[in-house]
């Protein structure tokens, strides 16, 4: 199968045939099954919240999204979805949106009314479930060239993160506490990804499964035993992923909510001779990120920082040396006087596009959503971090193509 590379064309970047599926790794650099180098441009597109429906099929349909996704050039979406989801798929969209108001203490009657927008925006939804509407999105991303990577944002359906959603650390883990680990039941997990990614052998254009987001530790979680616990539980996951389905790359990012590897330089690569020339570190950067934040007043700093916690897994000839993804960044798109950025965000930006360009490595933009079904107790919540406006019509940032056209470029190569 063919998919999307990238090339420029009247000063926009366009997909176009040229990649081979599988994908692998060798080094730092992801290949097609040509040996031809891929670089992964992405953007976030949600579905673990409550719903645990990709967001926006109220305001859209499948198709007008995806065209948008495809035009702005990215050729890969990292779609997220819950364990909740993993595990139990068949949930009519009808019965999931009812659900969700209680889940997410909101009036049961918005919620039924927002399921009678989905379906008449996508017809499908009318008797279709849950895993219907992610098998229509990456359907219909694939069509257009653009590649999947499943993620999994958290256990229970919810926004993420913080220290006491219950969703941070593994319930099995050293040093429980309630507040970080009630609803990361360790076992549900490891199923949960699992049935993912044999699932995801079956639809075409999904190439990378994301073990799990922002893993973050809580008290003595994570120190206690010395990060045994992400080495143990992320080894049996990626293990288990790796033999569902052998052909998809797997997705790991450090503690410290995806901000850390330290651990891997200093106490030992994790073994990945189970699922060898499959792996890619992830790591987050954001304008308010805590790990960052002695660095954030002087860029040559926190470029240092960057490559410190993260971006040293790049250099060659490592033990560790893999591709490397920014899987999560972005910055309120309007109301500042720096192309609509404010000054705060637009110097983080300027400072962490240039890291990134520096080492030309992978990333994915949050988020494409113009808004969410319900969010943290609030219906039609607006997304100011969202690529699409409120009504998921275009850009809401006009200079956001501008802004990361550098980035999309392709510099270096095995």
């Amino acid at each position: 199968m063919r998919i999307a590379s990238v090339v420029v064309l009247f000063g926009a970047v366009l997909p176009a045939l040229g990649v081979n599926l599988p994908l692998k790794t060798s080094s730092r650099w992801i290949l097609d099954a040509d040996g031809q180098r891929v670089k992964l441009r992405c953007v976030n597109w949600a579905g673990h919240l409550e719903a645990n429906t990709p967001e926006g099929l109220s305001k859209r349909s499948v198709d007008y999204i995806a065209d948008f996704v495809a035009e702005q050039g990215f050729n890969c979406v990292r779609l997220t979805y819950s364990i909740d989801h993993a595990l139990n798929p068949n949930v009519p969209l009808s019965q999931s949106f009812t659900s969700a108001a209680a889940a997410a203490g909101v009036d049961v009657t918005a919620m039924d009314s927002m399921y009678t927008q989905v379906v008449q925006q996508n017809p499908f939804a009318a008797s279709g479930t849950t895993r219907d509407a992610y098998a229509a999105v990456i359907a219909a991303l694939w069509a257009r060239g653009v590649m999947t990577i499943l993620d999994n944002h958290v256990s229970k359906a919810s926004w993420c993160c913080d220290l006491t959603d219950g969703n941070g650390w593994w319930d099995k883990g050293a040093a429980y506490n309630s507040a970080n680990s009630r609803f990361f039941n360790t076992d549900n997990w490891l199923n949960g990804v699992e049935s993912m990614a044999a699932w995801a052998a079956s639809q075409p254009g999904v190439i990378g499964m994301g073990l799990r987001n922002e893993i973050r530790e809580f008290l003595l979680q994570g120190t206690i035993n010395a990060r045994a616990d992400w080495y143990n539980f992320l080894g049996q996951a990626a293990t288990r992923v790796h033999q569902a389905n052998p052909d998809v790359l797997i997705l790991m990012g450090g503690t410290q909510s995806s901000t850390d590897l330290t651990h891997i330089r200093t106490q030992g690569n994790i073994d990945w001779s189970a699922w060898a020339g499959k792996h890619v570190w992830e790591w987050h950067a954001y304008q308010f990120t805590v790990t960052y934040a002695l660095f954030s007043g002087n860029c040559d700093a926190l470029k240092q920082a960057y490559g410190l916690f993260n971006g040293f897994v790049l250099e060659q000839g490592k033990s560790y040396t893999a591709p490397l993804i920014l899987s999560e960044f972005g910055f309120g798109m309007t109301g500042g006087p720096n192309e609509g950025l404010s000054d705060a965000d637009n110097t983080y930006f300027q400072c962490l596009r240039d890291y990134v360009l520096s080492n030309d490595s992978e990333w994915a933009i949050w988020s494409l959503m113009g808004s969410y079904y319900v969010r943290e107790g609030t219906l039609d919540h607006d997304e100011g971090y969202g690529v699409m406006d409120h009504s998921w019509t275009g850009l809401r940032n006009t200079n956001l193509t501008s802004l990361l056209a550098p980035m999309f470029q392709v510099t270096q190569g095995p």
